[in-house]
This record gives C-alpha cells, sequence and structure tokens, in this order.
C-alpha cells in the first residue's frame, strides 16, 4: 500500500522515543484520507494546523462505528462485528490488511508470554464461536494454530472434555493458557473446581446477559478460589481495535509500545487526553487503516507508567458524540 508518512512495518518497532512523532504523522495521515474522521475533527475544531501533542489528537467517539464506515483511503472486503442484542447496532471495524492484526496479536502475546509455541491454547468462547466476523476468535484460532500442540482448541460448552484435557496437561507440566469469556470461565469453574498450577486463566470480559453484572475484583476472587489459581490474567481489547492491552493480575493492564492509553474528563468529552482517572482513550497504530484514536465508552485510571485500570462504563454512552455529526 502507497501514500503512507512512513514503513508500516515499522508500527510494531516504534522506539519509546519515537512514540510521539510517529502518533502524529498517523494523525496527519489519517486526517487526510478518513472522511469521517477528517468531518469530526474539523466540527471539533482540532486539525492538523493546531494540534501540537498526541494528548491534542481528537478521539473519534467508538460509537461512529455503529452509524458510519471508518476507513483510511483503502478499501476493505473484511471486517470484525461487535456482539450485541436485537436493540441495538452493532460496531462494524473494516480491516484492509488482515496482515496488521495478525502482527498485532502475534508480537503482543510474545512480548507478555513468550513463544506461542510453548504453549498449549484452550478457548472457551462459546458465545463469539459462534459468530461470524469475530476478531477474538480469529485471534484465538491463529494461536491455536500457532502453537502446534495436539490439545490446543476451541471449547463450546463441553466442560467435561475441557476438564480432562487439563488434567492431562496438568499432569505433564504443560504450559498451558485457558483463555475465555467471562460467563464461561464461572460456569466452567464452579462445575469443575480444581488446583490449576501450570495453568494460566485469562477472561476477556463479556457477561452479555448470561449472569448478573459482577466486577472484575468478583469474578477473579471466584476464579482463583474455584480454578486454585494465583491470579486472573485478562486481555483488554475491542473490536474497534486491532490491538490488546494485557493484566497478569489486579486488573492493571500494559499496552504493547504501539498502544496507548490516556483518559479525559468525564465532563468535557473534547478535552486533551492525560494520565489519571476518567473516559479512556486509545492510541493504536494498528488501526493504521481505520482510526487510530478512539474514545471509549470505559471508565477508568492511567498511571504514570502508562498502565492502566478498568472500572466501568459510561451511563448513556451510546447517544453521546455522534449528534455533533448531523451539525
Amino acid at each position: 500500500m502507497t501514500g503512507l508518512p512512513f514503513d508500516v512495518n515499522n508500527i510494531f518497532s516504534v522506539p519509546t522515543g519515537q512514540f510521539d512523532t510517529t502518533c502524529m504523522s498517523v494523525f496527519r495521515y489519517q486526517y487526510q484520507f478518513n472522511p469521517v474522521y477528517r468531518k469530526w475533527c474539523d466540527i471539533i475544531g482540532r486539525t492538523p494546523a493546531n494540534v501540537e501533542t498526541p494528548g491534542q489528537i481528537p478521539s473519534l467517539p467508538v460509537s461512529f462505528f455503529k452509524q458510519e464506515t471508518i476507513l483510511t483511503q483503502y478499501p476493505a472486503t473484511h471486517y470484525f462485528e461487535s456482539s450485541g442484542t436485537t436493540q441495538t447496532r452493532n460496531s462494524r471495524h473494516w480491516v484492509p490488511d488482515l496482515d496488521l492484526y495478525r502482527q498485532s496479536f502475534n508480537k503482543a502475546f510474545e512480548l507478555f508470554y513468550g513463544p506461542v509455541t510453548d504453549w498449549c491454547i484452550l478457548a472457551l468462547l462459546p458465545a463469539y464461536l459462534e459468530r461470524q466476523h469475530s476478531s477474538l476468535v480469529m485471534m484465538a484460532d491463529e494461536l491455536i494454530k500457532d502453537s502446534r500442540h495436539p490439545q490446543s482448541g476451541f471449547y463450546l460448552y463441553d466442560h467435561e472434555k475441557l476438564n480432562n484435557t487439563l488434567s492431562l496437561l496438568e499432569k505433564s507440566g504443560q504450559k498451558t493458557l485457558l483463555l475465555g469469556v467471562t460467563f464461561a470461565l464461572l460456569d466452567f469453574a464452579e462445575s469443575f473446581p480444581q488446583q490449576l498450577k501450570h495453568t494460566i486463566v485469562m477472561e476477556t470480559g463479556g457477561m452479555k446477559g448470561r449472569r448478573k453484572e459482577m466486577t472484575r475484583a468478583e469474578v477473579h476472587s471466584i476464579l482463583s478460589s474455584k480454578l486454585g489459581v494465583n491470579s486472573v490474567h485478562s486481555e483488554y481489547g475491542m473490536t474497534e481495535l486491532l490491538s490488546q492491552a494485557y493484566s497478569k493480575g489486579e486488573g492493571l493492564f500494559e499496552c504493547p509500545p504501539w498502544m496507548k492509553i490516556l483518559v479525559r474528563d468525564e465532563e468535557d468529552p473534547l478535552g486533551e487526553g492525560t494520565i489519571g482517572r476518567g473516559v479512556i482513550q486509545v492510541i493504536d497504530l494498528a488501526n493504521l487503516y481505520s482510526c487510530s484514536f478512539i474514545a471509549t465508552e470505559d471508565i477508568g485510571q492511567v498511571y504514570p507508567d502508562g498502565r492502566f485500570e478498568v472500572w466501568g462504563r459510561l451511563d448513556n454512552s451510546d447517544i453521546r458524540g455522534c449528534s455533533l455529526m448531523v451539525v
């Protein structure tokens, strides 16, 4: 692909001191070639002419992915789609280059957990596996294949088979990752309590009406107790992003080098991104061909070292931001 201000392969090897410079280059590129993002920037009066730092770069409300086709320069035939109910419209993230996503999740996994070939990957993602166009399922599927372990695979509702597989892996001392949607992990843990010694349990969020809403601390407490692990890992990602942050415990997330989290004041939706408490904004350089600057509907805290927590969702977040686009 041409027209880029830099080599796309450099996104995943941006030196720490060059992140801000790369952000500004991506901002100028997306302002020029993404019509929806450009209109948003123009409406709020923040353009390359007056934006000087990444914190000043406008963040596109994530809800726009439900209303608009968010693309920068290149057409796309593939999209990822969020889950939803009959009362809501799903987000669609159009992706012209799936290889960017593959590079992102592969490099991030290796950064946080080492070579995937060291692991057996067990994916408990029933609600997602039953859907098409799930970015989480694609990531899990490719990690399963890349692990090359004969026991790696997906598990829908066959908890007994999953339990038997875990038992064999534990006896052999095999490093194992049990990656699961929250409600499915809770169901499994209650049906098959055990003491895991060689397995990491990672929840990806997602209750979707299957259970009463619970805090992350409550979920992790139950899983730790039932499955005998000292901590529960988490993955922070969403349909509208091509990168993931990971937590190895206590709900404290860390980003790969090409991703950064900022927050803004809840009462100032157009304010500058900073650290501290507020509404989470994501800079994801892997979103090169959609939009790299996303205002989420999550509330949390960002610490000076770049790590962050997610506390919950913003009330009535679906309606925020989009009204300005009809001006």
